[in-house]
């Protein structure tokens, strides 16, 4: 009975913004035009990327699972956060809670990984140009694509594990919008020690492996491109690589602020809507109007209409 006892806790409450009760139709309405302005524009990158012969290449291929992923990744907290800014009731099962918890993570490293695979690809393209067709040929793309999310699946396992084994007997208020790990075990009454280790772990290992990856590849890259005496071919060779560039800037810049930030602080929620909403909102204009090929489709597109 005393076992039994020791886990009592069947749902959370995500808090969320509940204390800023006089702008919660605000947060809705701004949080809401971002989400639908990311997931269309995400959407919109894969119809054109879709639509565009010209953007039939490996390079699109990976844009367009990175779409899909930010899609994924908004799709799983936002909805929810809109829905508790709505209702007065803020619970989540107790599995809900680490379902989402799983597949956030889960998105988030294979994010990590598919920006390090289309670093991969860019330095492939600019080094070896001439290899490049022969190298990134479909079954080849395709296991780039799929390997990061396998691997992905695994590492959050092991902390989500150790987190739901875990015993949370109250209090069950998470002061977040989402489920994730430091929040929830942070609640428990068990020991969340070796828990915690093993988030840090994987976090480290996802996080810093594919960022070491990038960097080594654009350096790679940058020696490449400064070799070049045309000018004109290496703002082309450059041009290539910008949109990724700023994109995993922003990606990384926001990951390195919320694991910077000490754990259960207040602003956690609110850096928090940095890498949820905010950054998958900026991606796909970051793609469309700063790539030539796609503006390109784009312009077509419109005036075909």
């Amino acid at each position: 009975m005393e076992e039994l006892n020791k886990t009592m806790v069947k749902e959370f409450i995500l808090v969320g913004f509940s204390d800023l009760h006089q702008y919660q139709i605000l947060l809705l309405i701004v949080i809401l035009l971002m989400y639908i302005t990311s997931v269309t524009g995400n959407f919109a990158v894969i119809v054109l990327v879709k639509t565009g012969p010209s953007l039939h290449c490996p390079m699109y291929y990976f844009i367009c699972v990175f779409a899909a992923l930010e899609m994924s990744f908004v799709s799983v907290t936002v909805p929810r956060l809109l829905a508790n800014l709505i209702v007065s009731s803020k619970k989540i099962s107790f599995i809900g809670c680490f379902v989402q918890l799983y597949t956030f993570s889960v998105l988030g490293i294979t994010e990590c990984y598919l920006l390090a695979v289309m670093a991969f690809d860019r330095d492939l393209a600019i080094n070896h140009p001439l290899r490049y067709s022969s190298i990134m040929n479909h079954l080849f793309v395709i296991f780039l694509v799929v390997t990061p999310f396998i691997i992905s699946c695994i590492i959050s396992l092991i902390p989500t594990i150790f987190t739901a084994d875990l015993k949370f007997c109250g209090p069950n208020e998470i002061n977040h919008f989402l489920c994730d790990f430091g929040s929830v075990q942070n609640l428990a009454c068990s020991n969340p020690f070796m828990s915690k280790i093993m988030t840090s772990m994987a976090t480290t290992f996802a996080s810093l492996t594919t960022f070491i990856l990038i960097i080594g590849f654009y350096i790679h890259i940058i020696v490449t491109i400064t070799k070049i005496k045309n000018v004109e071919s290496k703002y082309k060779a450059f041009s290539t690589c910008s949109s990724h560039i700023i994109v995993a800037s922003l990606f990384y810049s926001t990951v390195i602020i919320v694991y910077i930030n000490p754990k259960g602080s207040q602003y956690d929620k609110f850096l928090a809507l940095m890498y949820t909403v905010i950054v998958p909102m900026l991606n796909p204009f970051i793609y469309t109007l700063r790539n030539k090929d796609v503006k390109e489709i784009l312009l077509k597109t419109m005036l075909h209409k």
